[in-house]
């Protein structure tokens, strides 16, 4: 696996891989991240850590693969933040270069190289392509007008120009150059309103100054050519076509490539010594001078088309530098470059109600993920299963949440130590840690179906990822997780041992191969996950985890029973997640609201308000040693003790779910354990006592009222997350479900006219609203449910029961 290559300072790094003729050879980058800030997680699943995953799947299936990434570090933002922190653009670069690595290494980002481009190789690669450019034609030189300071003596980017924005309604002082973050409309520095230099706060004047730009009407052919043939073969994704179209469709105009800064790559003619590149110019070509510092013998990578693929993701703010700029200033050296076959774009991560912004410290961080003690494999999982490939998505506390929970604890989870606990049950109970054989495994009805079932999952995986649909990908493999559960629960493998062994050995054994095969599938997407798995199967990661066709690997997953040996001993199982709890998740939602600035005056606000209680607080050591409050302090805080709400049905949330599956408990003859569709992301995970009242058939696809919000409670070892509401006789010998209309909206919230209002998160059980509000939920004698004499009601008209009449509901 590649590394940031810090792991063991001590070993020599390994060689770096080179193209190898005859196999497939993929170069991979992902848009280089800006250096003035910490990257947040709209950035890292934007670029960093799709292409993460991409590089992870590419080794996985055998493929000569390196991942190339580094910090983009010159450029106006780069000053400007150097100027606001009163220190040099290069320390400012050190600093945060050093922050994104961290991260990158946290989230188990697994470059071949992960470079930076104010380096010398950064310099000599711009400028080589700059004078290939000059030498062939295709700059030319024009005057254009720009701010310049007086007592600053120099030409000011648009960054370093403050005024008032233009715009009528708006009239925001603080506008700067190239927007206003308060309309956000684009701006020209010459636009500004009363500008001042950002720097020395004098008013600019405005001046003739000479800029070098590239000649794109006259490329426009050769870029055509390349966009319409590239854009089939690479399989661009729609977004990426639509936003080169749209570029290609307003007509192609001559572009900047130099800028009146200091810190940047200087333009090597004397009468442009005062000038350096354009960051679009200079950015893109980090790839090439990151790869140069990798090896000596980058040109096999980058000059090589004939047998290297260039893969590169990015968000779509990026996607015109990549589809348009860069393939053109290529293009126009008239050298062998390895063009851009495959671009994967994303749409935006949105955060809560808003969107992720560094500038305003908005969202969740990369050190902020790292410091909330959430597993990483979590982070990876629920951003992957949240990519925007085609829309904008949304991060919520509560989806992390849900996902966490039901995806990977209850679906994932669950499957995997089920099956290495059972294996790892001493003789007698379980098979001693060892392998069982599955001799007669081919012709075993249950385990032929599953097989057939895992090995489509399995081409679709591998169709998915190599089309770069990582979400599909990932979804894909965690149905051959749900597959496995639902083999569990109709082998019934639990009484298989006790009736017929050697069919409970095929599924045990099955079951196993299985649980490795999730390790390799989910490798990509969760690899810290996989490593866990292989040393719980007691397997080197290293040796055991590959999809390759060579080895035979994707034809062994269509026979699941084959995957691990007979005989081989398994290690020690252990839980692979915990339970995400609804006071963690509101901690965290209430911790990152707002801005990080926002954050910084409720931490200084919270942290004067402890200093002045500790100001008014007496205390004093008894002869116990024990410490005593003031009486005013202990009478002031039970003043503050708000009032419980009212105990009513409105506190409860009673929602219409359909029962998508159902199964009796592997464990416990009375309850059935079903999955119910609530309107949520995944479906809930009910346990209910009914075996004994309702057949297993009748159960199937009901309509039913679930009470959504009790506190989680384990049934015999299965966590129930809401109760399906059911009405029975005096003498508890009929119970029969409360049914909404068949019409009813699956998640819509059951109303009581007269009793409005927003339900508790999480009932307390301490507080006993269930029970108390439980005594009033009956049948009337027309069948309707009721509590006190209002109706259950649904937009789609009231529920009822089949037959019970003045019947208590629980």
């Amino acid at each position: 696996m590649g590394s940031t290559g810090e792991e063991n300072p001590a070993a020599p790094p390994p060689p770096p891989k080179l193209p190898i003729p005859g196999k497939r050879n993929i170069l991979i980058t992902s848009a280089l991240p800006y250096v003035n800030n910490v990257p947040h997680l709209g950035n890292i699943i934007g670029s960093v850590l799709s292409a993460d995953v991409f590089a992870r799947f590419c080794r996985l299936r055998g493929y000569n693969a390196i991942y190339i990434c580094g910090t983009d570090e010159y450029g106006t933002a780069t000053e400007t933040k150097a100027m606001e922190d009163n220190c040099s653009p290069k320390e400012i670069c050190d600093k945060y270069h050093v922050i994104h690595k961290d991260v990158y290494k946290w989230f188990d980002i697994s470059f071949d190289n992960f470079g930076r481009t104010s380096t010398p190789q950064q310099t000599e690669a711009c400028q080589a392509i700059f004078k290939k450019l000059l030498d062939n034609n295709w700059l030319i030189e024009n005057t254009m007008q720009q701010p310049y300071c007086d007592t600053c003596k120099r030409f000011l980017a648009d960054r370093l120009v403050e005024g008032t924005c233009p715009f009528e309604g708006c009239n925001y002082e603080s506008a700067r150059g190239d927007q206003c973050e308060n309309c956000g409309k684009l701006l020209n520095a010459t636009d500004l309103k009363d500008p001042k230099c950002k720097v020395c706060r004098n008013a600019p004047q405005i001046r003739d100054t000479n800029h070098l730009f590239l000649d794109l009407p006259a490329l426009r052919n050769k870029l055509e050519e390349y966009i319409n043939n590239m854009s089939v073969a690479g399989s661009w994704s729609q977004n990426a076509i639509q936003a080169t179209h749209a570029w290609l469709k307003e007509g192609l105009k001559v572009r900047c490539i130099t800028r009146d800064l200091k810190w940047g790559v200087p333009v090597p003619l004397e009468r442009f010594k005062e000038k350096v590149f354009y960051v679009w110019f200079d950015a893109p070509i980090g790839y090439v001078s990151i790869t140069s510092c990798y090896t000596n013998e980058w040109e096999q990578w980058w000059k090589n088309p004939e047998n290297v693929e260039l893969y590169q993701f990015m968000g779509k703010d990026n996607v015109p530098f990549h589809t348009v700029m860069f393939p053109s200033t290529l293009l126009g050296t008239g050298e062998n470059w390895t063009l851009m076959k495959t671009i994967s774009v994303t749409e935006y991560l949105n955060y809560e109600s808003g969107k992720f912004s560094k500038s305003k410290g908005i969202g969740v961080f990369g050190n902020d993920a790292k410091d909330t003690n959430i597993p990483v494999e979590v982070w990876r999982y629920y951003l992957l299963t949240n990519r925007p490939e085609v829309s904008d998505t949304l991060f919520t506390w509560a989806d992390l949440q849900a996902k966490s929970n039901n995806e990977l604890l209850n679906n994932l989870g669950n499957f995997i130590n089920r099956v290495l606990s059972f294996i790892a049950k001493p003789p007698g109970q379980g098979y001693g840690s060892i392998v069982p054989d599955a001799n007669g495994a081919e012709s075993h009805q249950l385990t032929k179906t599953l097989a057939e079932k895992v090995g489509k999952y399995v081409e679709q995986y591998l169709e998915a990822m190599e089309k770069v649909k990582l979400k599909q990908g990932l979804k894909t493999a965690m149905s051959i997780s749900s597959e496995g559960n639902a083999y569990l629960q109709e082998s019934q493998f639990w009484k298989l041992y006790k009736e017929d062994q050697p069919s409970c050995s095929i599924v045990m054994r099955t079951s196993v191969g299985l649980v490795h095969l999730l390790a390799c599938l989910l490798e990509p997407f969760m690899p810290s996950f996989s490593v866990e798995v292989n040393k719980q199967l007691n397997l080197q990661p290293e040796k055991h985890i590959s999809l390759c066709d060579e080895k035979g690997d994707v034809d062994r997953a269509r026979r699941p029973w084959e995957i691990i040996p007979a005989g081989h001993k398994i290690g020690s199982p252990n839980p692979l997640f915990k339970e995400l709890k609804d006071d963690e998740v509101e901690f965290f939602r209430s911790k990152f609201a707002g801005s990080q600035a926002d954050r910084i005056i409720r931490a200084e606000a919270e942290a004067a308000k402890t200093a002045e209680q500790l100001k008014k607080t007496k205390i004093s050591v008894d002869g116990g040693g024990k410490k005593q409050k003031s009486a005013k302090s202990t009478a002031g805080a039970k003043s503050k003790t708000t009032a419980e709400p009212e105990i009513s049905i409105a506190r409860l949330d009673i929602r219409v779910g359909k029962i998508t599956k159902v199964q009796k408990h592997p464990d416990a003859d009375a309850l059935y354990v079903e999955e119910i569709d609530v309107g949520e992301v995944q479906p809930r995970t009910v346990v209910s006592g009914l075996v004994k009242h309702i057949p297993l058939e009748e159960m199937q696809e009901r309509m039913v009222c679930v009470l959504c919000n009790l506190k989680p409670v384990a049934m015999r070892g299965i966590k129930s997350h809401a109760m399906v509401l059911c009405a029975s006789t005096s003498d508890n010998t009929k119970v029969e479900l409360v049914e909404p209309p068949k019409s009813a909206k699956i998640g819509e919230r059951v109303a009581f006219p007269g009793f409005e209002g927003e339900p508790d998160d999480v009932l307390n059980p301490k507080k006993k609203v269930w029970e108390t509000v439980q005594v009033d939920l009956h049948t009337n004698t027309e069948l309707v449910a009721c509590y006190k004499d209002i109706p259950f009601t649904t937009s789609a008209g009231i529920c009822t029961v089949s037959s019970i009449q003045s019947g208590s509901i629980r």
